[in-house]
């Protein structure tokens, strides 16, 4: 693994940085980017600093909102991934056109992509491990900055939740909402759905099946998204729902894409489930990943997968 000093002393050598996150994003991905880019912009005010994506910001582009990047931007240019772990999951396959390539992120290395990585497993967001880069630095760590920094730390701690909190999380947090940040804009901002995202919550509920190994799933088709208004993207509101329920131990929601393939989203109260989702064109967390289906028999497969790894984890904790 590199250092920070070996990544900026990268970064002060391009004039064209370009800065990517993962697709389909989340509070931590679009944080990250946006964090380390607007610092940088701050301290390279003569560099040309770009955030790229696939447009697919949705109900979080209060985060942060891409730039309008073309290939050419990339010739010469140097390129960083934040909360990637792995390379089929960067928005926007140009990623691989620039340079040089930084990998800056939180998930297990299984792809140490990269011709520079910093890679720490043990940090809770990615968001965390740009702060420190920018605290260790000395670069600009402004409320502009801090606002999507402290919105990725919240969105991928679950508030603070997660068993992967601690005390120097707490610390960084402090630090960034000393910039002034509203902090409670930013809580809002994550939990808020619409209307039409609370009735397809309230659906995911009513289709969810349970396996007696306390294993759940539920199948999001477009038609049970048209009916409602909402798009493939907003319905990832419904992710955390089961989570709610004491019998629910690991969980998956299938949400049908225009394409007809589905998004599968992994959530866990024990059993790990990254492993699973690595096995279907995805990844992530060992108690948070996502992945995806091609079709029906797939989705059934994903399931019945999850449910022979829940049924160990209550094998092994009876």
């Amino acid at each position: 693994m590199n250092t920070f000093a070996e990544i900026y002393q990268k970064i002060e050598e391009y004039s064209t940085i370009i800065l990517h996150r993962h697709t389909s994003p989340d509070p931590d991905a679009l944080g990250s980017q946006a964090g380390l880019a607007r610092s940088l912009k701050l301290e390279f005010p003569d560099k040309r600093i770009l955030c790229a994506g696939d447009n697919d910001e949705g109900d979080l582009a209060w985060i942060n909102k891409m730039d309008d990047v073309k290939e050419e931007d990339y010739h010469g240019a140097l390129v960083i991934t934040t909360d990637t772990g792995n390379t089929a999951r960067i928005a926007n396959k140009l990623y691989d056109h620039g340079k040089v390539l930084i990998k800056i992120d939180h998930h297990p290395n299984v792809e140490p992509y990269g011709d520079l990585n910093y890679v720490e497993e043990d940090a809770p967001a990615a968001s965390q491990i740009v702060a420190e880069f920018i605290m260790e630095r000395n670069l600009p760590l402004t409320a502009e900055v801090a606002y999507p920094l402290y919105a990725g730390l919240v969105g991928d701690t679950g508030r603070f939740m997660y068993s992967e909190t601690n005390v120097h999380t707490f610390l960084v947090a402090a630090k960034l909402t000393s910039t002034g940040i509203d902090i409670n804009e930013i809580a809002r901002n994550i939990s808020d759905v619409t209307f039409e995202q609370a009735k397809l919550q309230a659906e995911t509920l009513d289709s969810m099946k349970v396996d007696p190994s306390g294993a759940a799933y539920a199948v999001l088709t477009q038609k049970m998204l048209d009916k409602v208004g909402v798009d493939a993207e907003q319905a990832a509101c419904t992710v955390s729902t089961p989570g709610r329920i004491k019998d629910i131990i690991a969980w998956n929601v299938f949400v049908e894409k225009p394409d007809g393939t589905f998004r599968v989203h992994y959530r866990s109260k024990g059993p790990v489930i990254n492993d699973l989702a690595a096995q279907h064109d995805g990844g992530g967390h060992a108690l948070a990943s996502g992945a995806n289906a091609k079709d029906l028999a797939e989705v059934k497969q994903v399931f019945a997968e999850l449910v022979e790894v829940t049924k160990k984890y209550q094998e092994k904790h009876e």
